[in-house]
Formats: structure tokens, sequence, C-alpha cells
């Protein structure tokens, strides 16, 4: 159990992507708080922890609010003492951004997705950077997207936001690492498991079905197939632990080979 009695904060936690890790965590012992902008999402996620013997509690926290997040972290320094991991899976929902071609897309739409994510990202990381240098420990994290390195159509700001996100990663690394704290990204390709890849499919497969659509993100990657939920999950413990203790101010490219690093 690598990441036993660890202590993980998870924001977006009631998202595919944040409850899979949630789970993943649990698995290899860490202690999770589990928040998220929806409470009964949040909720059922920590439930199924408990039934299986894990360790979660759920607290419903805007990941935009920074006096919420300041109070969520505080709680739980109250309660465990200490913060080991800080994992941002904060989304936002795609049906707002995508489907329009930049040239006919307003300002403001197209910075909602850059000020959402960053901000959030920012706000997280750097709240737990907080608590975690007396320490001189723990592991920030986040997941980014296959647009934050290639060009793609009818996807308004959020290849933008996704780029912000790895540099912000870098700058986090840049100033924290020398106090002990990793700051690394996960970047997986779509996961038709998700609500984002089924908004995407709405917004832009247009003429597809959804077979087919699956198909085709599975003729992206080198092994032919769609990613796993759990394949992402799972390398988010293992660069959560200290067996990962190398790695830091990076994004890991989880494309299945559909960039070239």
């Amino acid at each position: 159990m690598i990441v036993q009695d660890k202590v993980a904060v998870i924001y977006g936690a009631g998202g595919a992507i944040g409850g899979a890790v949630a789970r993943a965590f649990a698995r290899e012992g860490a202690k999770l708080f589990l928040t998220g902008r929806h409470l009964a999402r949040v909720e059922a996620v920590a439930k199924d922890i408990v039934s299986t013997g894990g360790s979660a509690e759920a607290a419903e926290v805007d990941a935009l609010d920074e006096q919420a997040v300041d109070r969520h972290l505080q709680s739980v320094m109250d309660q465990a003492g200490r913060v080991d991991i800080s994992f941002n899976a904060v989304g936002v929902p795609n049906a707002r951004i995508l489907g329009v071609p930049l040239a006919e897309l307003d300002a403001e739409q197209f910075s909602l997705p850059i000020t959402s994510y960053a901000t959030s990202y920012f706000l997280t990381a750097r709240l737990a950077a907080r608590r975690m240098i007396p320490s001189k420990s723990g592991v920030i994290m986040t997941v980014t997207a296959l647009p934050s390195r290639t060009g793609t159509r009818l996807n308004g700001g959020y290849g933008p936001a996704q780029a912000a996100k790895e540099a912000l990663t870098r700058d986090l690394s840049a100033e924290l690492a020398p106090q002990g704290i990793r700051v690394v990204g996960l970047r997986p390709h779509g996961m038709p498991e998700t609500s984002t890849m089924r908004e995407v499919f709405d917004a832009k497969a247009s003429g597809m079905t959804w077979e087919q659509f699956q198909e085709y993100l599975a003729s992206t990657t080198h092994p032919r197939r769609v990613m796993a939920l759990d394949e992402v999950a799972n390398m988010a413990v293992f660069m959560a632990s200290d067996k990962a203790s190398g790695m830091t101010g990076t994004t890991v490219n989880l494309t299945m080979g559909s960039l070239d690093d």
C-alpha cells in the first residue's frame, strides 16, 4: 500500500477522474478528504470508499472560492495534522465552451476555461503549499489533457487552459521543490467513461455514432484502444507515492502515444 496513511485532499472528487483517483488512493491506504461543488456526488464516492474499509470524508467546497478552500484545508489540518497530497481534478462543463469556431467566439466564452482551470489549480496548490512548507514534504498534483500540446478544433479556450496548468506545474515546482514539495501533472488521453468525452461527442462528432467516436479515439493511440479511468488513477497513486520521489516539475504523458515527448 504505497500511500499508506498519507493525507490526501481531492478537489473535484465527484467527477469521473476525481472519483477514480479517490478510490485508487483508498485502495493503497490513504486517508481521504474529498471535495466538490455538488456534495451528493462527493458523498457517494466517500460512502463507496468507506463501505470497502477505506477512510474518506466529504465536503462541499468550490475550488474557485479561496476562503472555502482555506477553511477546508484548515479543518483537515485540525483533524489529521498535515496535508500530504493535494490533487486537483476540477472540471468546467465543456458544453459551455465547445463547438464554436474561434473566429466566432466571444472573449468571455474564450477566457472562461482559462480563468477557471488556472485559478482553481493556483488556489488549491498555493493553499496546500502553505501547509506543506513547514514539514518540507508533500505532493501537489493536477490533471490536464491532450489539447495542452496539440492543436484541436472547436475547443475554445480549453487547450490554452490546459497548457496554462502545465506551465503552472513547472513554476510551482521551481519554487517549491527546494522545500521538499513535488509538483506533477497527469495528461491522459480522452476517456469515454467520462462525461467530458460525451460532451465532446455531442458538440463535435457530427455524423458519427458514439461507437464510431470511440473507435476514432482508439485509432489515435498506439495500442489502438481507448484509455481507462483506472489507468489514470493507478498512475496518480504511483506519482503521489515515495516511489516517484525523482519526479517533479513535469506532466506525465498518458496519451498512449498520441503525443510524442
